[in-house]
């Protein structure tokens, strides 16, 4: 970025985390980075808020995050530069696409409710090849179901909530692990967090955290739960918390929940 005086730059949320705590980058001139850097984008998972915050802090650039699939080729929504933006919303569709919330029954669900994002324009694939019951269940009365939770403010902003398959259901309670890796990413001591359900007997899943510190910060599962007590619905807050140097990622960066969900069983 600095050699080739970059001015637009696109990752998925760990690499803009990653940049932030690259413990070299202060040899870098950052000032010319920043003054170079005109638009970042981010997409294909959640940007955590205080993340963007962070980056926007110390390259003083502003992160347009976005949202999309590989069945909607591959972008749904989008933040952009000459509408503000909003830390943690995915923007508004883009040109000929409209978005949707849903309940079970396929009805549209209120401002700032949560309900199933449902996609519908000319970006939508045709189907799934050689599958066509599972085209059949995705694509329904002309509308894709995304499998994604979410919600539209009353300016038309979208916001992801989770993936249906990420939520964890303890004592009866939806939990959405996103909002509770944004708050446990707003203590000092944590660099990033992700969070999973883990079978319990009593509550059919309990919540777990994987916490990576940042550096030269020290602190105790109890005091980080502790402090996720104060802070955090009783049916929220992890019961435990495993902090590791590293997680597991794909390729480009996406965190496996997957393999964290599996060394659990």
């Amino acid at each position: 970025m600095e050699d080739e005086d970059v001015t637009i730059f696109a990752g998925v949320p760990t690499m803009y985390w990653a940049m932030l705590n690259y413990p070299g980058a202060n040899a870098y001139d950052l000032q010319k980075i920043a003054r170079n850097l005109r638009v970042s984008i981010s997409g294909g998972a959640a940007m955590p808020v205080e993340v963007m915050r962070a980056f926007n802090e110390k390259f003083q650039v502003a992160i347009l995050e976005g949202y999309g699939l590989s069945e909607t080729s591959p972008v749904a929504t989008f933040n952009r530069l000459d509408r503000p933006i909003k830390p943690g919303s995915i923007g508004l569709p883009v040109w000929g696409v409209e978005v949707r919330m849903v309940d079970r029954n396929e009805q549209e669900v209120g401002v700032n409710e949560l309900g199933e994002v449902v996609i519908r324009g000319h970006n939508i694939m045709k189907g799934y090849y050689k599958r066509a019951e599972a085209t059949a269940e995705a694509m329904r009365n002309g509308w894709f179901h995304t499998g994604d939770i979410g919600r539209r403010d009353e300016d038309g902003y979208f916001y992801i909530a989770d993936r249906v398959k990420d939520m964890i259901i303890r004592g009866g309670f939806n939990v959405y692990p996103r909002e509770i890796e944004e708050v446990l990413m707003t203590h000092p001591a944590v660099s990033i967090a992700t969070v999973i359900g883990i079978p319990h007997e009593r509550h059919g899943e309990e919540i777990k955290a994987f916490v990576i510190l940042k550096s030269g910060t020290t602190i105790t599962e109890a005091e980080l739960i502790a402090w996720s007590k104060q802070t955090m619905a009783d049916y929220k807050y992890p019961r435990q918390i495993e902090f590791r140097s590293s997680l597991p990622m794909t390729a480009t960066g996406k965190i496996l929940k997957s393999e964290l969900r599996q060394a659990q069983q």
